[in-house]
């Protein structure tokens, strides 16, 4: 079949989803946030506060093209990923995209309980956290939206992943 990269926002079920569609299809399972934290030794949080947004995107973005990836493989992507250099176009000449799209509301109550290691929501809470979201989304749903195909989120099983990209 292909690589299949899973984009989206943080909250969106990339890695849950991901590991579930891996191992209905027998495919291998990459998370680029975790290659990245077992490359620098740090979780993404640390070294988001060492060396700062600008260093780690530059680093996710190596790690994306430098991954000597099986053919049958899912990668799930740090939210982020896709808005930065030429990365969307990269995975999309390099296997399947698909964009899991959730809405604000949606991705702040998932988010809510783990925003701790989360940088860029740390601080928020309630309408201020929902509003945080929506503005990202904003920016970052022109890159999300080169995806090949765009899913909704809500209810979204390995199942039905599978019936999107006609495969059993």
């Amino acid at each position: 079949m292909a690589r299949i990269f899973l984009i989206g926002f943080m909250g969106c079920g990339k890695t849950t989803l991901g590991r579930k569609l891996a191992a209905r299809l027998n495919y291998s399972f990459f998370d680029l946030d975790q290659l990245l934290e077992e490359q620098a030794g740090m979780s993404v949080a640390e070294y988001f506060s060492s060396f700062g947004e600008t260093a780690f995107r530059v680093a996710e973005s190596e790690i994306l093209k430098q991954t000597a990836y099986p053919e049958n493989a899912i990668i799930s992507t740090g939210g982020g990923l896709p808005c930065y250099f030429d990365n969307m176009a990269w995975m999309n000449a390099n296997g399947k995209t698909i964009y899991i799209q959730l809405s604000a509301k949606a991705l702040a109550s998932r988010l809510e309980k783990g925003k701790d290691e989360r940088p860029l929501l740390r601080d928020k809470q309630g309408d201020e956290l929902v509003n945080f979201i929506a503005d990202k989304l904003a920016e970052r749903e022109s890159y999300y939206k080169q995806a090949q195909i765009i899913a909704d989120g809500f209810g979204l099983t390995a199942e039905k992943v599978t019936d999107l990209l006609h495969i059993s």
